[in-house]
């Protein structure tokens, strides 16, 4: 059964239920239809996620890799099958932990390009010192061009107290930040973030 993304919002990733360990996630397009499957390695020291077209795990789109043992500011390459780079995710750390969630993004070159960032004030704080805040205030992340300041796309949770499920929409194109990396981003972001709730 697919899930219809919520109006203006392109793809959606749903938390696979009755996983045991590590995490699984579906990715569906604005058609409803599955694209993608999103696996977290269980039992692992440094955090690895790969996006593959589906649950056979035939054809790989992208991995997602921390550099080093998960800490507050992992750094995670993000690569196409062949090795091709399409930049780094970085978690801003303390801030994450104790304020609100935000991660910078990188181009392969290193190059600062976008930022990731948790919106609100209140409800944020709420989800990390108040039992059970998550189900009342579900995450929104806004993707930030760090050139203008534009947001080129929005990760919203929605609310559901029983499965994860993320919408992602995409506000403008950016030839300098290709869409499977943005998809990529919202797949870690349920990932690591989604362990929150």
């Amino acid at each position: 059964m697919g899930v219809k993304p919520a109006a203006g919002e392109k793809y959606t990733i749903r938390r696979k239920v009755l996983k045991l360990f590590g995490a699984a996630f579906h990715v569906y397009d604005e058609n409803g239809s599955v694209i993608g499957y999103c696996k977290q390695k269980a039992f692992k020291l440094k955090e690895d996620l790969k996006l593959y077209t589906g649950e056979d795990m035939t054809d790989m789109l992208l991995s997602l890799q921390a550099l080093s043992v998960i800490d507050f500011s992992s750094t995670y390459t993000v690569q196409l099958p062949d090795g091709t780079s399409l930049g780094s995710l970085r978690r801003k750390g303390m801030k994450s932990s104790f304020v609100r969630d935000e991660w910078l993004m990188f181009d392969a070159e290193g190059t600062e390009i976008a930022m990731i960032r948790e919106t609100g004030s209140v409800a944020p704080l709420a989800r990390r010192y108040i039992d059970n805040a998550a189900l009342l205030f579900p995450q929104k992340f806004e993707l930030i061009r760090s050139s203008d300041s534009n947001v080129i796309a929005v990760f919203r949770q929605h609310f559901n107290p029983f499965i994860y499920r993320l919408g992602i929409a995409i506000r403008e194109q950016d030839e300098s930040i290709d869409e499977l990396f943005i998809l990529g981003s919202a797949c870690l972001i349920s990932a690591i973030e989604g362990k929150q709730d």
